[in-house]
C-alpha cells in the first residue's frame, strides 16, 4: 500500500472526461494495481479511482494510470504539483470478511431455496470469486441467464456500490457479459433501492422466518 499527500490536478479521460482541479489530495496505491483519489471530506468514496488490471507510468511530476476497457483505454493522469508524503507500507493478507451470524445463515438459507431470490432461480455455486472478493451466490434462471447475488441483511448504498463492482468484474468475461445482478436483504433502505434500480439491479426483501419455516409467507390477493 502506498500513500501519497499531494497538491495535484487530476484528469480522467475514457467513456467521459472529467477534471480535479488542484488541491491537496491523497492518492492510494493498492497493490493490486487500484488507484484511489480521496479528499479530506465526502466518507469513504473517492474522488476518483481505477480498479485493477492497471498499467502505472511515473516520473517526478506525473503519474498516468491506464486500463484497457474493451476497444477503448481509460486513463487517469494526476499532475504533481507538491508532494507533502510519500510512503509504503506492506499489509499482511487480508482474511476473509466474516459476516455476521444473520447475514451469513440467510446467505445458507438462500442458497437452499434461492427461488426466494427471483422465480426459477437455481444455485450453480456459493462465494463465486473475482479477483476483488467473492459474490455470495451465483445463479441461472429458466433461461440459463446468469445472475450475481449479494446478501445482506440490511442493504444501504454500500451493498449497491459493492455487486456493483463485482458486476463489473464478472461481465469482463464475455460468457458473464449480460450477467445481472440481484441484492438480497432483510431490509433495503429507500436510497439503496434507488440507486439499484437506476443500475438495473433488481431488489429482493426476504423474510428470515419464512425462509427457516417458521412461518407462513404472506398472501397477496389481486382483484379480478
Amino acid at each position: 500500500m502506498r500513500l501519497i499527500v499531494a497538491r495535484c490536478e487530476v484528469r480522467y479521460s475514457g467513456r467521459l472526461d472529467a477534471l480535479l482541479p488542484e488541491a491537496v489530495r491523497l492518492i492510494m496505491v493498492k497493490a493490486d494495481g487500484s488507484v484511489l483519489i480521496h479528499a479530506d471530506a465526502g466518507g469513504y468514496k473517492p474522488l476518483n479511482w481505477m480498479t485493477p488490471p492497471t498499467v502505472i507510468e511515473e516520473s517526478p511530476e506525473r503519474m498516468v494510470v491506464r486500463k484497457r476497457a474493451g476497444a477503448t483505454e481509460d486513463r487517469l493522469e494526476i499532475d504533481l504539483r507538491e508532494i507533502f508524503a510519500d510512503v509504503s507500507h506492506e499489509l499482511e493478507p487480508d482474511p476473509a470478511l466474516t459476516k455476521d451470524g444473520v447475514e451469513a445463515h440467510l446467505q445458507e438459507l438462500l442458497a437452499e431455496q434461492p427461488q426466494w431470490c427471483g422465480v426459477g432461480f437455481r444455485l450453480v455455486r456459493r462465494e463465486w470469486p473475482t479477483d476483488i472478493g467473492p459474490v455470495d451466490l451465483m445463479c441461472r434462471d429458466e433461461e440459463e441467464r446468469w445472475i450475481a447475488v449479494e446478501i445482506k441483511r440490511v442493504a444501504g448504498i454500500e451493498a449497491v456500490e459493492q455487486l456493483t463492482r463485482y458486476l463489473e468484474r464478472i461481465r469482463v468475461d464475455p460468457a458473464f457479459e449480460s450477467c445481472r445482478g440481484v441484492l438480497a436483504a432483510q431490509q433495503i433502505k429507500p436510497q439503496a433501492r434507488t440507486l439499484a434500480e437506476a443500475r438495473g439491479i433488481e431488489c429482493v426483501e426476504v423474510d428470515l422466518a419464512v425462509l427457516r419455516g417458521e412461518r407462513e409467507p404472506d398472501l397477496k390477493l389481486f382483484a379480478a
